[in-house]
């Protein structure tokens, strides 16, 4: 699905305890979730490259739905994310990332658990390339996606990160 053109994207530097990532959402929901203390370029990058038209407005206010439910995963207070999502890539793409969102809280799948869920079985690549290309992090639970031998592997926003997020939800490697 293609973004509508002239958007605003709204955003804002999400903090709380530890946690320093920017956020940011269209009308229709939340589009972009940051890497851990990565600078405001993350953001301004991405959107650029994929929302070259649209208005990039910083507003908190407009993200307090968002905020909130971050802010309650990461209290431990939430497992399921219900805030709307905006979030556009390829066919394939789609299917990873709405697979991964049905992957349970405290619970890790693999790049192959993933190809077999979506039927690709002779993709496991192509599924790594598409959850490297997750805009939403934590929100489309990618930290979940492990090797095959139960062993850390990639995350864009690094491997420090996912294994907090492992950890947070008691998840032992």
């Amino acid at each position: 699905m293609a973004p509508k053109t002239n958007q605003i994207i709204y955003w804002t530097l999400f903090i709380h305890k530890n946690w320093h990532m920017y956020i940011a959402a269209t009308s229709t929901g939340l589009c972009f979730v940051g890497s851990q203390h990565q600078t405001l370029e993350e953001l301004t990058t991405w959107t650029k490259k994929r929302f070259p038209k649209h208005t990039f407005v910083q507003d908190p206010l407009k993200l307090q739905p968002y905020i909130q439910e971050l802010t309650e995963y990461l209290d431990k207070k939430r497992e399921v994310f219900t805030c709307p999502i905006d979030v556009h890539g390829t066919p394939f793409q789609l299917a990873v990332w709405d697979t991964l969102r049905k992957i349970p809280y405290g619970k890790t799948y693999s790049y192959s658990d993933i190809a077999q869920l979506i039927q690709k079985t002779k993709a496991v690549r192509a599924i790594g390339t598409a959850i490297g290309a997750n805009p939403l992090l934590i929100t489309i639970p990618c930290h979940r996606v492990i090797g095959k031998n139960g062993k850390l592997s990639g995350f864009r926003g690094g491997l420090a990160m996912k294994k907090e997020l492992l950890t947070l939800e008691k998840i032992v490697l």
